[in-house]
């Protein structure tokens, strides 16, 4: 008999929401009616009893954020129990261009950042006097000065010139291509092992 009831009312439910629905043109609040989770009938709504019992969604998260002092803690140590020392790094070089220090296996900082620099002044430039038009030919750079190849050279390229003098790091055969002809063969075997 609870079942019957509580199938009508359901029902009811629905029918006056939808009635509502249609008479203010927009969908009513979510929650019309509140029905205790253990007296629906489970197979009616396709509801599987594992969601239902399923109390939370991030289980393993932490609910409070570290403080500085703990941070610190547990990355310098405490003096008066294990104090963890700064160590020296000994893995420095000296940049043999710009005299900076950087790591050793990285790029200079320095100098990286100047040739990103210049390589953003050319893209510039190229965009300035070659549109965005799709690069179907080869696109030389020239900088003051450099127009020493003879026309025949320059031919069914496009040329961008920047106003100012080369860059000392920025070596002109930087430019040129490669002079060796390209493997013929995939395979790479070594020799010479004995």
């Amino acid at each position: 008999m609870a079942k019957f009831l509580l199938g009508a009312l359901d029902n009811a439910v629905v029918r006056l929401e939808n009635v509502l629905a249609i008479l203010f043109g927009r969908q009513p609040p979510p929650a019309l009616c509140v029905v205790p989770v253990q007296e629906l009938d489970l197979r009616k709504h396709n509801i599987q009893n594992d969601v239902l019992n399923w109390d939370g969604i991030f289980w393993a998260v932490p609910k409070h954020r570290r403080t500085l002092e703990k941070r610190l803690k547990r990355k310098y140590g405490m003096p008066e129990y294990v104090w963890k020392m700064l160590k020296p790094k000994t893995n420095l070089r000296v940049c043999n261009q710009c005299g900076k220090d950087h790591e050793v296996g990285v790029l200079c900082p320095h100098c990286y950042e100047e040739v990103r620099k210049e390589t953003e002044l050319m893209q510039e430039k190229i965009q300035e006097e070659l549109g965005l038009n799709p690069v179907d030919k080869e696109v030389i750079v020239l900088y003051d000065g450099e127009k020493d190849q003879p026309p025949e050279f320059y031919e069914g390229k496009r040329i961008v010139e920047m106003k100012k003098s080369r860059p000392m790091w920025f070596s002109k055969n930087l430019m040129q291509k490669t002079t060796q002809q390209p493997a013929t063969t995939k395979e790479v075997k070594p020799n010479d092992l004995a």
